[in-house]
């Protein structure tokens, strides 16, 4: 404490480069290393073709590495874990929300918040509790930089649910009128879900995911009802869970399933247009805002600004 107390920040400053320097040296140097052990292994390849026994164990070998990573944030982030299974089951939906399904999700990103925590908050204890002491800046400059550190995975975790849910949204019309279409025929249900996800993995790649994960359940023997049950909740998409009630109603009642999705793409197209409507509507009141504060301002400088100095101009000279 008394050894950083007589350091100060220019003092500081040349050891900071140093080891930015080295650091971005160390990165360098293993680009490089990587780049020349890819190109070794691409001429390798070309001149004996591996088996299929060989990809299989490099790609095992490949996930053990990432496994090694993701059990250093599961054993760091174990500590803040929810205790309560409705707060771990809560969690665990936002993470499928956003596209995590893995049984370590959570733990993982349990872990990230205590990594980019320490991140933010040790340079800031460095910086101004060590530098300025327990003064009432430094501490409130050190809280809000924990904080950040604190709340930024659950941010970006809000920004990739909202992502995700947004282009599942915007590609689940297609998605729907295909399916219409493949049922129509007389395809089943599974069979409909393969032919959309071929058909649309081109440019709806979160909801063919979503449909062929379906599919897969549905062929290893799950029921009906718990696969289209999870599908709504792992989306988290309210047009998602509707179509999959639809379709559990159908199923439980033995209606046509067909109609049930004809149904539910024109209520669907009804919501959209509505919503449509909405945002419209709000459009008018949402201008006011930048209109009075940025619009509006300039506009009284154009048209009030010469008058003002004019009127100012008659009063100096009646003045003088």
């Amino acid at each position: 404490m008394e050894l950083f107390a007589f350091l100060s920040a220019d003092d500081l400053a040349p050891v900071f480069v140093f080891a930015g320097i080295v650091a971005g040296t160390f990165w360098l140097l293993s680009a490089l290393s990587a780049r020349n052990s890819q190109a070794e292994e691409r001429l390798a390849r070309i001149g004996r073709p591996k088996s299929l026994v060989e990809i299989e164990l490099d790609r095992a070998d490949d996930k053990k590495r990432f496994a090694g990573l993701k059990d250093v944030f599961s054993n760091l982030g174990g500590a803040m874990e929810p205790q309560s299974e409705l707060e771990k089951n809560s969690l665990r939906i936002k993470l499928a929300n956003a596209g995590f399904r893995s049984e370590q999700a959570a733990a993982v990103y349990q872990g990230l918040r205590v990594v980019t925590l320490a991140a933010f908050l040790l340079p800031a204890l460095f910086f101004f509790i060590l530098k300025d002491g327990f003064t009432l800046t430094s501490i409130q400059y050190t809280v809000l930089l924990g904080g950040i550190g604190f709340y930024l995975p659950q941010v970006a975790l809000w920004q990739l649910r909202s992502s995700r849910q947004k282009e599942i949204f915007l590609t689940l019309p297609d998605a729907l009128d295909l399916l219409v279409v493949c049922v129509e025929s007389g395809l089943g249900l599974d069979a409909a879900l393969r032919k959309v996800t071929d058909e649309m993995k081109g440019h709806a790649k979160t909801i063919c995911e979503e449909f062929q994960l379906a599919n897969l359940q549905l062929q290893m023997g799950r029921p009906r009802r718990e696969v289209l049950h999870d599908l709504g909740v792992r989306t988290g998409v309210d047009d998602v869970r509707s179509l999959a009630a639809i379709l559990i109603q159908a199923d439980r009642f033995g209606s046509s399933i067909a109609q049930a999705l004809r149904v539910q793409s024109d209520s669907m197209r009804t919501r959209r247009r509505q919503r449509a409507e909405e945002k419209a509507a709000k459009t008018a009141v949402q201008l006011i805002f930048p209109l009075v504060l940025f619009i509006f301002p300039a506009i009284f400088v154009v048209l009030v600004g010469p008058a003002a100095i004019q009127i100012q101009r008659n009063l100096l000279s009646k003045g003088g």
